[in-house]
């Protein structure tokens, strides 16, 4: 098992964000600002930015991995560019202070329904919900994500009526 595979998710968590060099099996190298790593296989996502404008996304199966190696550290506007690039659009009629309201609204009443709910990520936007769900800005039931369909279901549809109700 590599080096790499037995690092915790707390310790990848400090490549994110920062452009790295990735030695894989076979000596294939790879090189990119990593943008998240899979918790459970190791599995590395990388952005590069190309010269005409596109970028191009790599990912690096987690059992393949030999090395990764920080080769410089990224400033807030790389750090941005790359937040903005996998979030989807649905956030772009909302003000921040407006998605801010959203979540602590949600927040406070599934709390106040007895639903353990934490804030996740360096900066607080996605709402966590009983550690198996997260709801992403602008907090609707179609920004849930969850492994677990019938938690998915039930709680899109109390988030739903949260909405409908407060409307």
């Amino acid at each position: 098992m590599s080096e790499w595979m037995k690092k915790s998710p707390l310790e990848w968590q400090d490549y994110v964000y920062k452009e790295v060099r990735v030695v894989a099996s076979e000596k294939k190298e790879y090189k990119g600002w990593l943008v998240t790593t899979d918790p459970v296989s190791a599995s590395i996502v990388l952005v590069t930015f190309l010269e005409d404008g596109s970028l191009s996304v790599t990912g690096v199966m987690g059992h393949s991995v030999q090395t990764v190696e920080v080769v410089s550290e990224g400033d807030h506007k790389v750090r941005e560019k790359l937040m903005r690039l996998f979030t989807s659009g649905d956030c772009e009629g909302y003000s921040p202070e407006d998605l801010e309201k959203r979540k602590n609204s949600l927040k406070k009443w599934l709390e106040k329904n007895h639903i353990p709910v934490t804030e996740q990520g360096d900066a607080p936007r996605t709402l966590c919900v009983a550690g198996v769900l997260t709801v992403d800005p602008p907090y609707a039931p179609e920004n849930c994500s969850s492994s677990n369909e019938i938690i998915l279901s039930r709680i899109r549809d109390l988030i739903q009526g949260h909405f409908s109700a407060s409307q």
